[in-house]
Parts: structure tokens; C-alpha cells; sequence
């Protein structure tokens, strides 16, 4: 008798196809999960920066770095070039205005002054000469004009005596006549004397004039002369410090090479070095403040030097109110210059995270403190601190300031501990 065989309802095949169908539907939800909804990431919170966004005091400011100098600094030049022969002081003496530093030689100045001398004495000399013969010939010139002076009387008083007596017939027109033409003749010779000494006077007087003046300017190229020799000892120009002397006894220094420099001691100035992207923003007046021995000082831009080197421009800065005892000429200050005023904001602690979103975005923690998702912001000024928060975020918001660099891409953080 047949035994009937019953049907297998699952079969290895379609439990075959019912597993491979499974895994597809799996794989399409799950490709569907990641594809579609926001991307997630297991981030640990220990590896990461949280900060609390808060309302604040915010003023815009950016870290440079001062070098403490002398208010000012006489640099010392060699006015007239020789050999150093003998130096007074050394390195570091606190200096007196016209005290002697050092001391140069040179045979050509001096041999220079020498001829010098000798062409002023014979100028002189010369002009003593010329003044004693000037004067012999106006006394020349006075005794003759006295001469004329008296024939003229002498012709004058016989004319008129023969007048008279011409007309009272007692002399004759021959007599009289003679007497007339020597008057007239003596008139003119007196004219012609008195032209004479008005000439010589104006001769004279010029000839005196131009040798005094010249006399005057040898003796002026003298004292000039004189004076080159003088400079060739090198005094102090101001009472200060001298900080450096560049001369060893023997060398040769050319003209205008520089010997050395005298810092004035009655105070002291910084001097910056800013980055050039903020040159339009600096100008006078600008503040700043440095921390020194644990106290705060206050620093004003007194002069913005506009050249650009390697990328980098100069201020000078003065102390303002209190200034720090103990400072030293060298010594380097971190010096927070403000850009602008205080005022309230929105601060956000500066991180990694700029470099990747460019302040565009930012992850924001729930409530929770489990999650956190990205928000757009809108980032204003910044210092080195803070950023200003424009857009996006409100005071009492917690986000994510350290690096995205390897969830950048991300959505959505889920935050565990270890």
C-alpha cells in the first residue's frame, strides 16, 4: 500500500530566497538611513572643547610685541675723519653735555690750519700796510688842499684890493687883469683839488671796505678751519648714557661714520612691530596696555612709521599715567593694542573650529548635553579671545569650539563618555 509523502513547506531553497530577499530590504533601509537622514558620529567628550556662549564686555584688540627704548637716542657721527689717537670713557658712561668721548688726529686738518693762520697774518699785515699809506696820502692830500686853500685866499685878496684900486685909476688895466686871471685860476685849481679829495676819499674808503672784508672771510674760514679741528675731539651732545662706542684706538673712522650713540635718560618709549593688514586701522593715539610685575600699565601710540619691512610696519608708543619702575632699554613687553571701544556683545571663546567652517557654522549641544547638531552663525569681530556673535546662537547656548577637522561633514554628534 502507497504512504503518501507529505509536501514540505520549507523547502532549503526558499528559505534560500526569503533570506536573500531579507538582506536586501535590510540593506536598501539602511543605505535609505544613512543616505537620507542627517549623518551622525560617536564623538567622545573628553576629546573635545566645550564652551558656554555668555554676554559680555567686548573690545577689539590684537597682541604685538614692544621693545623698551630710550625716549631718545643721539647717535654720535665723525664730523671730520681721522685716526683714533685716545678714547676718554668706555661702554656704558653715564655722559655729560661737551664731556670729551674721544679723540681723532688728522695731519691734513691740521696742516690745513696751519696755512690757514699764516693767510690770515699776512692778510693782515697787508691791510694794516695799505690803512697807514691810505692815511699818509689823505694827509698828503690835506696839505696840498691847505696850500690851495691859502693861494686862493692870497689871489681872492689881491683881486679885490686891485679892483679897487683899478677903478680908482691908481693901477693899471695890465695889473688888474693879471690879478683877475690868478683868482680865477686859483678858483678852478680849488674845484679841481676838492674833486680830488672827494675821489680819493671814495678810493680810499673802498679800498679799506674790501680788504676788511676780506680779511673777514679768511678769518671766518679760519675760525671754520679751527673749528674742524675741534670736532675731531668727539664730546657728548646731551647728558644720557652712552650705550655704544664703535672705536678702537688706531682705527681710521671717514667722515660721518658712525662712532656711536648716547641714550637720554629721562625716559623711556616702545616700539612696535604690527602686521600690516591692520596699517589703515593704526593711527596716533591708539591705546594699549602690558602686564608688568603683575600690575597693568597703559601705553598711547605717539607716531606710526607707514614703511613696510618683511611685511611688518613700526609704531611708537609713551606711558601713559603710572609708569612701571624697573623697566630696562631692551626689554621686550606683550602689549594689547585695542582697535576699538568697549562695548556689550555676544562672546564666543575662539577654537579649531574656525579654520574649518570659517565661522559659518558651529555644533550646538541639546538641551540634554547628549547630542549635538550643526546651526549656522554669523560671527562679527574677533580678538584673540573672543569672537563677537552676530547671528545663530543667544546667551546660556553650549557649542563645540575645539577642531571638526575629522567631522567636519557631520550633522549630528551623539557625545559619550568613556
Amino acid at each position: 500500500m502507497d504512504r503518501v509523502i507529505a509536501k514540505k513547506k520549507w523547502t532549503t531553497k526558499k528559505l534560500l530566497t526569503i533570506l536573500g530577499i531579507a538582506a536586501i530590504l535590510i540593506l536598501i533601509t539602511a543605505s535609505y538611513y544613512f543616505t537620507s537622514g542627517k549623518s551622525r558620529l560617536n564623538v567622545n567628550m573628553e576629546r573635545i572643547t566645550i564652551s558656554e556662549v555668555r554676554k559680555g564686555t567686548f573690545q577689539e584688540f590684537i597682541p604685538v610685541n614692544g621693545v623698551v627704548l630710550p625716549i631718545t637716542t643721539i647717535y654720535l657721527d665723525a664730523l671730520e675723519g681721522g685716526r683714533v689717537e685716545e678714547k676718554f670713557v668706555e661702554d656704558g658712561a653715564v655722559m655729560v653735555k661737551g664731556q670729551p668721548i674721544l679723540r681723532l688726529s688728522n695731519t691734513d686738518l691740521a696742516l690745513s690750519l696751519v696755512n690757514q693762520e699764516t693767510s690770515v697774518y699776512n692778510l693782515l699785515t697787508q691791510m694794516q700796510i695799505a690803512n697807514n699809506a691810505a692815511q699818509q696820502n689823505t694827509v698828503t692830500k690835506l696839505n696840498q688842499l691847505t696850500d690851495v686853500e691859502n693861494t686862493l685866499k692870497e689871489a681872492e685878496r689881491e683881486y679885490s684890493l686891485n679892483k679897487k684900486l683899478f677903478a680908482e685909476k691908481v693901477i693899471g688895466s695890465q695889473e688888474f687883469k693879471k690879478s683877475e686871471n690868478n683868482y680865477i685860476y686859483q678858483v678852478q685849481k680849488k674845484k679841481l683839488t676838492d674833486e680830488i679829495m672827494r675821489q680819493d676819499s671814495v678810493t680810499t674808503r673802498q679800498s679799506v671796505e674790501q680788504a676788511r672784508e676780506l680779511y673777514q672771510r679768511s678769518k671766518a674760514t679760519l675760525d671754520l678751519t679751527r673749528k674742524k679741528v675741534g670736532d675731531l675731539i668727539v664730546r657728548a651732545p646731551v647728558d644720557g648714557q652712552l650705550t655704544s662706542l664703535e672705536a678702537e684706538i688706531g682705527q681710521n673712522k671717514n667722515k660721518g661714520e658712525r662712532l656711536g650713540q648716547i641714550d637720554v635718560l629721562s625716559g623711556f618709549k616702545v616700539r612696535a612691530d604690527i602686521d600690516e593688514h591692520y596699517i589703515s586701522r593704526i593711527y596716533n593715539g591708539l591705546s594699549g596696555e602690558f602686564t608688568f610685575a603683575n600690575k597693568t600699565y597703559k601705553l598711547k601710540i605717539i607716531k606710526v612709521f607707514t614703511q613696510v619691512t618683511n611685511g611688518r610696519f613700526q609704531v611708537d608708543m609713551e606711558f601713559e599715567g603710572e609708569k612701571p619702575q624697573g623697566i630696562r632699554r631692551g626689554q621686550t613687553l606683550q602689549i594689547r593694542l585695542a582697535l576699538s571701544d568697549e562695548t556689550e556683545a555676544l562672546l564666543l571663546a575662539k577654537g579649531g573650529f574656525y579654520q574649518q567652517t570659517g565661522g559659518n557654522s558651529i555644533f550646538k549641544l541639546s538641551d540634554d548635553g547628549k547630542t549635538a547638531y550643526k546651526v549656522d552663525i554669523q560671527l562679527g569681530r574677533q580678538n584673540p579671545d573672543y569672537y563677537e556673535v552676530l547671528k545663530g546662537l543667544k546667551p546660556g547656548d553650549k557649542v563645540i569650539t575645539s577642531s571638526y577637522e575629522n567631522y567636519d561633514k557631520m550633522q549630528e554628534l551623539i557625545l559619550k563618555k568613556e
